[in-house]
């Protein structure tokens, strides 16, 4: 038990520190800066205590949680995003009036749900995980209750959310039913006799977790949702949960139905193949830069989810690598957005960025490093990230899905492409004013360099996680 409690020091630490949060939240009044200063300096904290366990595939109480390096990366990867998104909406949330307290702490409470989400290896401790994430979110979406976009957002996400979640319990509940155990190895050892339950009970699994990462065809509260919460909130939205989304399908692929591969394949084919078509024709007439970039993750989920889909130990590998890249990427653009500003309003219409590379010439050249990253245009980071999805879908022999993928592709570079146009070719409009936040500054320099530095050290990001054992 003792050794138990020490290999789980980042998730105990994590918790005290919500508690603490909390208690001091409710009885110091204006504690919103003091708590979100100190919400920043516990994320480093727990990123060293993750780092500092010495561990190698073990599993504590009663194999129900797993610790690995694959939980331990997804793990400093949610940290690392959450890190950025929280520099940069800072200033945002105090221009709109919203620095409550609770808001640092709910995303605190999501994370430590996530993270019980990586390193499920029973389907009641992924359960309890998914659901304390998407409790956080449901508040998170509104929490700008004086907006009544925020509010409708939030009641969209908690509807659409419940139904999922009651799919995928109700799944859980049948694969329990017809292999007798939550434990995904001893579902894994007794799913090998295949019977029409336990197909059904995959099947309603597979909903729940696609809706959690918005692939289509259950991404329908995914561009209301981006476009009615706050932009920070948004932001987390597009990054973090789908880190954890990815690592749990990941998880649940390779784990309790790595014996079923020929029923769930093609399934996940299906899956990434709409999710890449619908958010690459979607996108094209949007107007509003959140909706575009909900649609955009619908897409770029759909490539993920065509590493998981090979079913091979490249392809899983490929789709952590995508999700890293992934994440990088939106980090700069939702860093750009925060930037738009202009007299006293955040903006959201892309026609809004027209001609800003005369005002703001680096700020124009950052997002254009972004924008073609996101449409995987070589040497950029993002192409790296679909060369190595599409390499392993042919290493599989799926030469299908390649080819839709590299259609998709291209049809999806027009409109990152169409926003390049408008900043460097339309009339200039008045220049943007919120070009004093230093943590927006900090995050989209990050993002830039990762995304153009990538191709010249490779190596470094595939070493790591090469050493990740997934089977």
């Amino acid at each position: 038990m003792i050794n138990a409690v020490y290999f789980l020091i980042p998730e105990i630490f994590l918790a005290l520190s919500i508690f603490a949060f909390i208690i001091f939240g409710v009885f110091k009044k204006n504690s919103f800066d003091l708590i979100y200063r100190a919400t920043i300096v516990i994320i480093p904290i727990v990123i060293f205590l993750i780092l500092n366990n010495n561990f190698e595939n073990i599993k504590i109480f009663n194999n129900s949680f797993a610790l690995d390096e694959f939980s331990s990366f997804m793990k400093i990867l949610i940290l690392v995003s959450s890190f950025f998104v929280l520099i940069m909406s800072k200033k945002y949330i105090q221009d709109i009036n919203n620095n409550k307290f609770e808001y640092p702490v709910i995303m605190l409470i999501a994370i430590l749900g996530m993270f019980f989400m990586v390193s499920s290896n029973d389907l009641i401790l992924f359960y309890l995980g998914l659901e304390l994430q998407s409790l956080s979110l449901y508040i998170l979406a509104s929490i700008d209750r004086d907006n009544l976009r925020s509010s409708e957002a939030g009641i969209k996400y908690f509807v659409l959310s419940a139904l999922s979640s009651g799919l995928l319990l109700y799944g859980c509940s049948l694969l329990y039913g017809f292999t007798g155990s939550t434990n995904f190895q001893v579902i894994s050892n007794n799913v090998g006799d295949i019977n029409i339950g336990t197909i059904f009970a995959m099947i309603f699994i597979l909903v729940g977790l696609a809706f959690k990462v918005s692939a289509v065809p259950f991404h329908m509260w995914t561009p209301d949702v981006y476009e009615g919460s706050p932009t920070s909130v948004t932001s987390f939205f597009a990054i973090v949960p789908k880190i954890a989304g990815i690592a749990v399908f990941i998880r649940f692929m390779y784990s309790p139905f790595q014996n079923i591969l020929d029923q769930w394949q093609y399934i996940l084919v299906f899956i990434s193949i709409a999710s890449m078509i619908l958010g690459a024709v979607a996108a094209i007439n949007q107007k509003n830069i959140k909706r575009l970039i909900a649609y955009s993750s619908i897409s770029h989920m759909g490539y993920a989810i065509a590493g998981i889909s090979t079913g091979t130990e490249s392809g899983f590998k490929s789709t952590i690598i995508y999700i890293l890249i992934y994440s990088a990427m939106n980090i700069g653009f939702f860093a750009f957005v925060f930037l738009m500003k202009r007299s006293g309003k955040y903006i959201e219409d892309i026609n809004e960025l027209s001609g800003i590379s005369k005002n703001h010439p680096l700020a124009a050249l950052s997002l254009l490093i972004v924008l073609f990253s996101l449409a995987g245009i070589p040497p950029l980071a993002g192409f790296f990230a679909k060369f190595y999805i599409f390499m392993s879908v042919i290493e599989s022999g799926m030469y299908a899905l390649a080819i839709i993928g590299l259609v998709t592709t291209v049809v999806s570079a027009f409109y990152y492409i169409r926003i390049v146009k408008v900043m460097y070719f339309d009339s200039p409009k008045k220049p943007f004013e919120n070009f004093k936040n230093y943590g927006v500054y900090g995050s989209l320099i990050f993002s830039c360099i990762f995304l153009s530095s990538f191709f010249m050290y490779p190596s470094i990001f595939n070493g790591i996680i090469s050493k990740i054992n997934i089977f």
